[in-house]
């Protein structure tokens, strides 16, 4: 678990709009506020889960922290470097620093490229390595780091397996030895019984690498064993963040209430005696969010103040961050 208490990523109030553009001249007629007003940070060596419902921002946070999206507004730092203000190279070279393991383990990897090629191909663009004897060693090595033998890089994509794949496009993302690794529900795609092991292996990793993990993903019980610290996202915007233990045992968003209560439990008697928290409605559109607390049109515990004013974000002691009137 992480000690370390130097922060190596910080967001500050951090948006990301889109655009919505309706007619023949295409005129913007409002934002989809994918992120709206984010702010939390990471710390080096450590994983911070991030976990959510679809659509609530997880993925757009991860691709702004990489500069793939231009963000509307806000500050994000890496290493004591603002990111939001590079460009062309500097950009390039900071971004060799940050490296981002995707869901889709079919989708992700180029079928016309073989295991050495796709897992390569970042040392090359990153001038880390030239092509010979170095490189082919390089590839092998990173092939024995995710547990798979360095004849399999002459493979293709479609000679892999789902969670052979994965682990090639974990080599990829270490193939620029990065501090950083955005994990984009790096196992949802993946049997159950895959996912244990891809866990256990990124867990390694991290050991080994001295390597820092933002961890995405809607699965309670997978966030859970990974992460040193844990930040719950409801429509764009973080809603509660703090360790891990003190998540599980003392939620107080009554979202992360309901989440939690959703998770599956294997003894029947221990399931039958927790509280369930059924949530009613549909999440509001990001287009036209709710006035007040996002989550108040779908909360058990709403007040009139909750209709009306946004909560404050404020830590209620022992680093545990809360966005609610009633905490």
């Amino acid at each position: 678990m992480a000690t370390n208490t130097e922060n190596l990523v910080e967001i500050e109030n951090l948006y990301m709009y889109f655009p919505v553009l309706a007619g023949v001249m295409r005129r913007k007629v409002g934002d989809v506020k994918a992120i709206d007003g984010v702010s939390f940070t990471i710390r080096k060596g450590e994983t911070l889960g991030l976990v959510g419902e679809s659509g609530c921002g997880k993925t757009t946070t991860g691709r702004c922290i990489l500069q793939l999206y231009k963000i509307t507004g806000g500050k994000i730092t890496f290493s004591g470097k603002d990111l939001t203000k590079m460009k062309g190279n500097t950009l390039r070279r900071a971004r060799r620093d940050m490296q981002l393991i995707f869901q889709d383990p079919y989708a992700s990897l180029d079928p016309r490229m073989n295991a050495g090629s796709l897992i390569g191909e970042p040392m090359l663009v990153h001038n880390l390595v030239k092509k010979g004897k170095e490189y082919t060693e390089q590839v092998a090595e990173l092939l024995r780091l995710v547990q798979l033998e360095p004849y399999m890089a002459d493979r293709y994509p479609h000679e892999f397996s789902g969670g052979q794949r994965q682990r090639v496009g974990i080599a990829r993302a270490l193939a620029t030895r990065p501090e950083l690794i955005i994990c984009d529900e790096p196992v949802s795609a993946l049997d159950v019984s895959i996912q244990t092991q891809i866990i256990t292996l990124l867990i390694r990793l991290r050991e080994e690498m001295n390597l820092t993990y933002l961890f995405i993903a809607h699965d309670l019980s997978v966030v859970r064993h990974i992460s040193d610290r844990v930040a719950v996202m409801y429509l764009g915007k973080i809603v509660e963040i703090t360790n891990s233990d003190e998540l599980y045992d003392n939620p107080l968003h009554p979202y992360t209430q309901a989440l939690l209560s959703a998770v599956p439990i294997p003894d029947p008697a221990v399931d039958r005696q927790r509280k369930r928290v059924l949530l009613t409605g549909d999440v509001p559109r990001p287009v036209n969010p709710p006035p007040g607390c996002n989550f108040h049109p779908r909360c058990h515990m709403a007040l009139d103040v909750c209709r009306e004013q946004t909560p404050e974000f404020r830590d209620i002691g022992n680093d545990h961050w809360v966005a609610c009137h009633r905490v």
